[in-house]
């Protein structure tokens, strides 16, 4: 059974309610052959629900991501969670998840309780079809970039970071998408890291009213953090 806290997480899937999450719709067009790949969506923190928190969510609750390094020719510098493509030897999905995520943050798979498998979400640039492993760290290592030329950080963020209404907005590029993102320690989650954790909290039970008006531009929003700048727009 998974911590009272993490059960919707762990038995719900991902929701869009307000419609502006279109990451959790994509599916591979018609005749194109997806590579596959899994990442790690791992909720630490106490096994015990707060009974005076929104959702249960327990002060000490975190989520892993990393930032890959940003000389890599796909997504560099861009925000993750652990993963990456399948290997044949892989045990399915989880396999992935777990393998790609002892390799990137040094992390022992032992240590890691699976709650859930999420359908695939294709990722145009890469030609990835991606899957969500969700996990719960019953027993947390210590972590790290172990590849700096693959990652150039890893970080145990705060759910109440990420769920605190001024870290949260949509970004639109140029190109036409537009979505959910998280600003958080000096990082921007946006595009299928933030679709997916989005699509988690807003069936999670911990999800506090943000201003879903508030659109910024990616480009400016990624070189303010680039250049140390946080900005609070007022709501």
């Amino acid at each position: 059974m998974p911590p009272e806290w993490l059960r919707r997480v762990s038995t719900l899937p991902p929701s869009d309610t307000n419609s502006v999450n279109p990451v959790l719709l994509r599916r591979a067009p018609s005749g194109v052959q997806a590579r596959e790949a899994a990442v790690l969506v791992l909720f630490g923190g106490s096994p015990e629900a707060d009974p005076i928190a929104v959702g249960g969510l327990p002060e000490d609750a975190d989520l892993l991501l990393l930032q890959r390094a940003s000389t890599l020719r796909q997504h560099g510098g861009q925000i993750a969670f652990p993963g990456g493509a399948s290997d044949p030897g892989d045990d399915g999905p989880v396999g992935t998840a777990l393998r790609e995520a002892e390799e990137e943050t040094g992390l022992d798979p032992a240590g890691v309780r699976t709650l859930a498998v999420l359908p695939g979400i294709f990722v145009p640039p890469s030609g990835f079809d991606v899957t969500p492993v969700i996990g719960y760290w019953d027993r947390p290592t210590p972590v790290r970039a172990v590849d700096l030329a693959e990652t150039e950080r890893v970080a145990r963020v705060p759910m109440r970071t990420l769920l605190d209404p001024d870290n949260r907005f949509q970004v639109r590029h140029r190109l036409g998408y537009q979505g959910p993102a998280f600003l958080v320690d000096d990082m921007l989650v946006w595009g299928f890291t933030a679709g997916v954790l989005a699509g988690l909290i807003a069936i999670s039970g911990w999800e506090i009213e943000w201003d879903r008006s508030d659109i910024r531009d990616l480009e400016v929003a990624l070189a303010e953090v680039d250049a140390g700048i946080v900005e609070v727009h007022e709501r």
